[in-house]
């Protein structure tokens, strides 16, 4: 069973030092193994594709995600933004062997035809294909989308009355859990909306930290970082990257923006602390049909936390006003709030790691994982390094499937089982390479140094070096001190971007500048009418206007 979080930062986690109270998934991880080198990729649909199918994102067709897809990239193998042929889910395998395949849902993965759920192995499902939507009701949280595409089954489904998404995404799986065939083993993924942006709680959970984050963006990038030495996830002596250029300093915010900013947050625990609560539901479900016991959960985040802002852009802001949101603080996190965190906070819940989501930095790509189930070992905190391709294959192996189909195109990934029953101490050598790169955000990683390159809007796209046994924060970067080496790494990563078909982004790519535009044209292309109509009445008043000064001029009778 997979629960992935929609971007968790490292430390969000109560087990692994954050604010918010998961008392259900730190149960799970004090009863498995709590990983603290798991890598990801950047963006969520890469990573999804990654994680269910065992297959390096540009082999999968989801190299990135449509949404900052460059016209340059439309169409090109590895880039048509669903799974391509001969690219199979673990669900599919798994359900070729007897299993029920279940999913309840983000899925972001394509939703034309051949490309939803009920089309890649999975029995049963009731997935959202956006990259995020309302968690109060059936609606867009943005104008890239018109409403938001939720099918069951792989058709059109609407949601119940009382929906939140967390409680939602549990009941849903509950009910397909409990349907005929419960004989027969399962494989469940559950894809969580927490705690993507629009970001909202129930209004009971949120009060539990309306004074957590008051001392703001800096206090908390200190504190994690504190305790994360503290928790020894970093060297004592490892330094920690001050937040970017460009960004504010909590103490030249305005009283009433200190207010809002700090309740936001707030709200982000607390959907922390909703998901998790209805975790332990799942969970005591699984207990009372006597499945928990037998029940292998994997606890993850598909990416780091995220920076989008909602409040310094008047088109969005006047998009939020049409469509019923509001950013302010009365009734934050509640029905018709539109809830987020910034560049700031992400930056600081991304503590002790450099930047958030949309980047290769340790901020974006480093994220908590956690296994626990029969036959695992218990309470174990696992320092080997471990990426999302493995997942597939380890749940594979568990499931006694040895081989794959002959059209199937090969997993990347390898399995952990020999690291979770203890006979090697790593599945990656010090010499091998664990790459990833989502539009032109890049990162390689072999044994205790790290070469990455962050794209705009916060990055330079310059490759950097960095020995993260030292310095896990990148800090301070080797590249001239240790020329050789970085030749050897970026000889490594060309070596894997021609291996797998990454494609170079244009010169001057800005992820934001190309969603930015992609929504002004969707919206065009939804709201035409709207200009046609008020290009009517101006050439109306102007007709109008030409005849009115025409009579005017004509002679008296």
């Amino acid at each position: 069973m997979i629960l992935l979080i929609d971007d968790a930062a490292f430390m969000d986690l109560g087990i692994y030092g954050g604010e918010a109270s998961t008392p259900n998934i730190d149960t799970l991880a004090r009863s498995g193994v709590m990983f603290t080198r798991y890598y990801t990729s950047p963006l969520c649909a890469p990573s999804r594709a990654m994680l269910l199918t065992g297959v390096d994102n540009h082999r999968t067709g989801v190299a990135t995600i449509p949404e900052v897809l460059p016209r340059e990239h439309v169409g090109q193998p590895g880039y048509t933004m669903s799974l391509e042929p001969g690219v199979m889910t673990v669900a599919a395998r798994l359900q070729s062997q007897g299993y029920r395949t279940l999913m309840t849902g983000k899925w972001h993965l394509g939703s034309d035809e051949g490309e939803l759920p009920s089309d890649h192995g999975f029995d049963r499902s009731f997935a959202l294909d956006a990259s995020g939507a309302d968690n109060w009701g059936d609606k867009s949280y943005m104008p890239y989308y018109r409403d938001a595409p939720w099918y069951e089954d792989g058709q059109p489904a609407a949601l119940p009355e009382d929906f939140y998404s967390s409680e939602f995404i549990v009941d849903q799986m509950i009910d397909y859990l409990s349907e005929a065939q419960a004989s027969k083993p399962f494989f469940a993924f559950l894809g969580f909306q927490a705690v993507h942006i629009p970001v909202q709680a129930p209004a009971e959970i949120t009060a539990h930290y309306r004074e957590t984050y008051a001392g703001g963006w800096q206090e908390l990038r200190q504190s994690r970082w504190q305790k994360a030495k503290a928790l020894e996830l970093i060297p004592a002596a490892a330094p920690l990257a001050p937040l970017p250029e460009g960004m504010r300093r909590w103490e030249d915010l305005s009283d009433e923006d200190k207010e809002v900013y700090a309740a936001r947050m707030a709200v982000n625990a607390a959907m922390l602390e909703a998901m998790d609560l209805h975790v332990g539901r799942l969970v005591e479900h699984l207990k009372a049909t006597g499945d928990y016991d037998n029940t292998v959960f994997l606890v993850t985040s598909d990416n780091g936390p995220e920076p989008t802002r909602g409040d310094n852009d008047w088109r969005l802001k006047l998009w939020m006003r049409l469509h019923g949101y509001h950013l302010g603080v009365d009734g934050i996190g509640e029905e018709g709030s539109w809830g987020f965190i910034g560049p700031e906070f992400a930056m600081a819940a991304a503590s002790p790691g450099n930047l958030f989501k949309f980047h290769g930095a340790e901020g974006g790509i480093h994220v908590p994982m956690i296994m626990s189930g029969p036959n695992l070992p218990e309470n174990i905190r696992q320092d080997a390094l471990v990426q999302v391709t493995d997942i597939a294959p380890t749940f594979l192996e568990m499931a006694g499937v040895e081989s794959e189909p002959a059209d199937a195109v090969a997993m990347t990934g390898r399995s952990l089982m020999p690291l979770l029953t203890g006979e090697t101490e790593a599945v990656y050598g010090p010499d091998d390479p664990v790459a990833i790169e989502v539009s032109g955000n890049s990162a390689l990683i072999r044994g205790r140094y790290k070469i990455t390159r962050n794209q705009r809007p916060w990055g330079d796209a310059e490759w950097r070096l960095y020995d993260l046994e030292k310095d896990p924060g990148e800090v301070n970067d080797l590249a001239a001190e240790r020329p050789e080496l970085m030749a050897s790494m970026l000889a490594a990563y060309d070596a894997y971007s021609s291996e797998v078909g990454v494609l170079d982004v244009p010169e001057g790519y800005d992820s934001h500048a190309i969603i930015t535009r992609k929504t002004q044209m969707r919206q065009l292309r939804t709201y035409w009418w709207v200009p046609a109509l008020l290009l009517f009445f101006l050439i109306a008043a102007c007709w109008g206007g030409v005849r009115f000064i025409k009579r005017a001029r004509r002679p008296g009778p």
